[in-house]
């Protein structure tokens, strides 16, 4: 198992079904097929992060470059976190001579590169920089405020973005349908910042989360 790290740091909530068409779903990138195939559907540490739907592909990567369209023809979606963040693998940057991964946030409209590809970002990355990958104390500040997980097919978005004024508090935050959260977020991204131009994607060196 490639991703055994992975699985000894974070524990899963869920049981996904096996994916027998995985290969017919996933692009042929190195890796992605196991992690999907492995995981796909599965949410881990309390709803913290989530590794998408073989069969959710294509309607992942579509809401991303909704808002992000400069990214088209090069991202393949695979996780999101709480927040409704994804990461996704990017054929126009690489790391360790993979595509990297690339942190898509709909709360603050930025593109943030990670120095990881998949399998040292699920082996390494989570483990080394996850507070700033997966805000994990905002996290817990989350449910200490509220009390309530967001289920898979859920994020816990930004009521007033902060890319528009929002606070980056959890008296701004509230639980949404994900597939809705992105739509909003998508078509205020293109508004407000002027997409498709966009503002450029920016480095994350794994020591803070940008918001």
């Amino acid at each position: 198992m490639m991703f055994s790290e992975f699985q000894q740091n974070f524990s899963h909530d869920n049981r996904a079904m096996v994916v027998d068409s995985i290969k017919a779903v996933v692009p042929d990138i190195i890796d992605l097929p196991e992690l999907l195939s492995s995981f796909g559907g599965m949410s881990f540490a309390g709803g913290l992060y989530r590794i998408i739907d073989p069969s959710d592909l294509e309607v992942w990567n579509a809401r991303v470059l909704h808002a992000f369209p400069q990214f088209e023809k090069r991202i393949v979606c695979f996780g999101y976190d709480w927040l409704g963040s994804v990461f996704a693998l990017d054929s126009g940057r690489h790391e360790g001579g993979q595509p990297g991964v690339v942190m898509f946030e709909p709360g603050t409209g930025e593109a943030l590169e990670i120095p990881s590809n998949i399998l040292t970002f699920h082996n390494k990355g989570l483990a080394e920089f996850g507070e700033a990958a997966l805000a994990i104390s905002f996290y817990h500040e989350w449910l200490a405020y509220v009390g309530q997980r967001p289920s898979i097919s859920q994020c816990v978005g930004y009521r007033i973005p902060l890319f528009v004024g929002g606070k980056d508090s959890v008296e701004n935050l509230e639980i949404s349908d994900v597939d809705v959260y992105w739509h909003l977020m998508g078509q205020l991204i293109r508004e407000a910042l002027g997409r498709p131009e966009g503002t450029a994607t920016r480095k994350s060196a794994g020591d803070g989360r940008t918001t």
